[in-house]
């Protein structure tokens, strides 16, 4: 049985493990999340390389009695400095690392996955702080599809009827579905639960869907809609994972 492995990797969390080692997990597209084992203390050259955002090629060794993993080297190819230099762009970085761990690299199509987030984190390392919110929806639209968990919102869930261009849709936070008005005011749903969708938030998401993360955040939308968008982006996946990520609220 082969031991060695050469991975892909991005690096998502870093912790320690006893008195000068560290655990690593990595998104890679090849096997999803990995774990592994960083040896050696505050000398290693391992501490600099191994840090998250950091993007680059990933030697392993297995240990298949154990079922434990080694690092044995990491080369970096993407350092993304720039996005340390700025608050909100650490900040964004983090919950979008956070998101990618905790629904397990989005459960299977690994390849997309690392697609998806290696290019939203190249586009936060030159974001301007303004734009950090919308690249972090936009990431989490995306990602909802690949969990196969994003709504369509060109039509009410309950008469099927396609939602008029400057209509509200409503969102129904348990159902995970949008409704028109009629239908969400007909419906014996907890009014509690629900979130208006203006036209203006749906046009965007529609807009940017199948755009790079750097070109998604030039299109800008009111602080009305960017609330309503954000809302709805982080209810799908606290949905999904069964909780709401502490760093959600940080970008």
């Amino acid at each position: 049985m082969e031991r060695h492995h050469i991975y892909s990797a991005l690096v998502l969390r870093v912790r320690p493990s006893g008195e000068s080692n560290r655990d690593a997990w990595f998104l890679t597209p090849e096997e999803g999340i990995l774990k592994a084992t960083v040896f050696g203390g505050p000398k290693s050259k391992f501490r600099a390389l191994v840090s998250p955002f950091h993007q680059g090629r990933l030697w392993v060794y297995h240990n298949p009695v154990r079922d434990s993993r080694k690092l044995t080297d990491f080369d970096v190819h993407a350092w993304r400095l720039g996005i340390r230099e700025k608050y909100r762009r650490a900040m964004t970085a983090g919950a979008v690392l956070e998101a990618v761990l905790e629904s397990q690299g989005s459960g299977g199509n690994w390849t997309r996955a690392w697609d998806t987030a290696n290019r939203t984190l190249d586009a936060l390392d030159q974001a301007e702080e303004g734009a950090c919110i919308r690249i972090f929806i936009h990431f989490l639209w995306n990602w909802a599809l690949l969990l196969g968990l994003r709504p369509h919102i060109d039509r009410c869930a309950g008469c099927t009827c396609e939602a008029p261009r400057d209509g509200v849709l409503l969102w129904h936070n348990r159902e995970g579905t949008l409704y028109c008005p009629s239908c969400a005011g007909a419906s014996s749903l907890q009014p509690g639960e629900w979130l208006a969708l203006g036209p203006e938030v749906r046009r965007w998401l529609e807009a940017v869907e199948n755009l790079d993360p750097a070109a998604a955040a030039r299109y800008t939308m009111d602080p009305s809609s960017l609330g309503q968008a954000r809302t709805l982006v982080t209810r799908i996946m606290a949905g999904a994972l069964g909780k709401r990520l502490p760093g959600w609220d940080r970008v």
